[in-house]
């Protein structure tokens, strides 16, 4: 008896043993920079995870815009593409995000790139047309190649400036974003307003998540016609819900002692000399780049 008793005693301990180191393979997969619930909260959670988010929020800032403007002004596809793979460096190698989370948060602005700059390398007629055409039946779909170099050069041009805020986004929290912009001098209430909707929309989405799952699972998405019903009442209950949150979210502030001004502890990050005379290398390069090559976008 107590030979059996002590095998079923082993046996718990070892499943729960098992149970465990499962539980905590799932901790680990769950809090690894790969995962998110969403793609404004995997990118905030991104940026809190960078290895570079130590680097001075300001110079970060500055050096992104200054680079957009750059890619904008100087119009040249060889200056898009060192920008494009330099963003790419500092936010992957250097920042340590997985190349396939980067390459996610890139697809939404890359598909509306392809989208838009589609419409200016290709064109419809009733006639042939340019050098490339092919007839659909009722008409003439027809290109060039100076239209499809105009493309590519446009694609690079803003996937380049689009690649210097993802790298400041990616590597810099939304709170650091928002406190240069105070140093900066920004009016306060655009300032409150940003932190405001910032974190609410947070909220808001992990309200919308719960209500989703909860009509998935009473299958509220079954056909279309249910899934159009279940978006309608999700969609009310939303604006329901956000007015009793704001209420109550804007009491809580008030119980603690809100009387116009919202305050948030910084951190302090110092400005590396070494960052500033990289970054003005790299601007200076970019420039020459552009006087040494007569290419334009």
């Amino acid at each position: 008896m107590e030979n059996s008793l002590a095998k079923w005693i082993s046996f718990f301990r070892a499943g729960n043993k098992g149970e465990d180191q499962k539980t905590h393979r799932q901790e680990k997969h769950h809090h690894r920079i790969g995962h998110k619930h969403g793609e404004g909260s995997a990118i905030d959670f991104y940026a809190y995870a960078s290895k570079i988010r130590h680097w001075n929020p300001t110079f970060k800032v500055i050096f992104s815009l200054i680079t957009l403007l750059l890619v904008i002004l100087l119009n040249n596809p060889l200056v898009s593409l060192v920008v494009i793979i330099s963003m790419a460096y500092l936010t992957v190698i250097k920042g340590g995000l997985p190349l396939g989370a980067y390459i996610s948060v890139l697809m939404i602005p890359i598909t509306f790139i392809i989208l838009g700059t589609i419409a200016i390398g290709i064109d419809f007629s009733s006639l042939p047309m340019g050098q490339f055409n092919l007839f659909i039946g009722f008409g003439y779909v027809f290109t060039s190649a100076d239209k499809l170099q105009e493309m590519a050069f446009l694609m690079l041009k803003v996937f380049g400036a689009i690649s210097a805020m993802i790298m400041m986004t990616l590597s810099t929290p939304s709170s650091e974003i928002i406190g240069v912009l105070r140093k900066a001098h920004v009016p306060k209430l655009i300032i409150e307003l940003m932190n405001l909707i910032y974190r609410y929309i947070f909220i808001l989405l992990d309200v919308f998540n719960n209500m989703r799952n909860s009509a998935d699972s009473r299958q509220g998405y079954g056909d279309f016609k249910t899934s159009c019903y279940t978006f309608g009442s999700v969609a009310s209950n939303m604006l329901v819900v956000s007015l009793k949150k704001a209420n109550a979210y804007y009491t809580a502030m008030e119980a603690r002692g809100y009387e116009g001004d919202l305050i948030f502890l910084e951190e302090e990050k110092k400005m590396a000399v070494s960052h500033l005379i990289i970054g003005a290398a790299f601007i200076i390069f970019l420039i020459l780049l552009r006087i040494m090559t007569p290419w334009e976008g």
